[in-house]
């Protein structure tokens, strides 16, 4: 499970301040996140995911309070338990398509890079259709198959919690429908917990939960 309590989060020199008492997902849910443009829903990813820590508050993941760990510590603690797929790839234009899917066995020592992840990130790559695409660079493929690199990439290390940030928002409708289903099909698969932020309320019906973020959001 995910839990967050008495949250308080601020950027440097700004008013932006995401504020709110408790949300937490249950292990194995699939939960999208609307609400309006600027009231802090990447915000909450990156605090899921230890990206950031809150001024004020608690966020706990399977009882592992994120508080108490160091940058290095949830940083590898991300690596190996999370997935995060963001709305604009971050893909990096100097790697080639299986480069960038096998990033997260590059950045992080208990991730082995070895001939069995190798075959792990083509097979995913053959699942999503782009195995004829990875020795192309990003700038050579279109947004569709960048994305599904992305996800590639999110997936390749079987994390227990997929982030993801708009997944859809740069993609045409037909893309749009391949990406969401396979995330549910590996959430459903491998029981992970999906949060995902969206403003596409078309897909809203495919989610266990839906939380609106204007609710919960305290501005004070």
């Amino acid at each position: 499970m995910i839990r967050l309590t008495d949250i308080s989060f601020g950027y440097p020199n700004a008013d932006f301040r995401l504020q709110f008492d408790e949300l937490s997902f249950d292990t194995g849910t699939k939960t999208a996140i609307i609400g309006p443009s600027g009231f802090g829903k990447t915000t909450l990813l990156n605090l899921i995911s230890g990206i950031y820590l809150p001024q004020l508050g608690k966020i706990t993941i399977d009882e592992k309070n994120l508080n108490s760990l160091s940058e290095s510590e949830r940083r590898s603690f991300r690596l190996l338990n999370i997935g995060f797929v963001f709305q604009d790839f971050k893909l990096l234009d100097y790697l080639t398509s299986m480069d960038n899917i096998l990033l997260p066995y590059r950045i992080n020592k208990v991730l082995k890079l070895n001939n069995e992840a190798r075959k792990q990130a083509a097979k995913m790559a053959s699942m999503l259709h782009i195995e004829n695409k990875l020795s192309k660079y990003p700038q050579k493929l279109s947004q569709g198959e960048r994305q599904r690199v992305a996800i590639c990439r999110a997936l390749i290390h079987d994390p227990s919690i997929i982030l993801a940030d708009e997944p859809t928002g740069n993609l045409d409708p037909e893309n749009r429908e391949i990406i969401m289903k396979i995330l549910f099909e590996y959430v459903n698969h491998k029981g992970s917990t999906l949060v995902t932020v969206t403003h596409d309320h078309e897909l809203l019906p495919e989610f266990d939960r839906i939380v609106d973020f204007k609710k919960i959001y305290k501005n004070s």
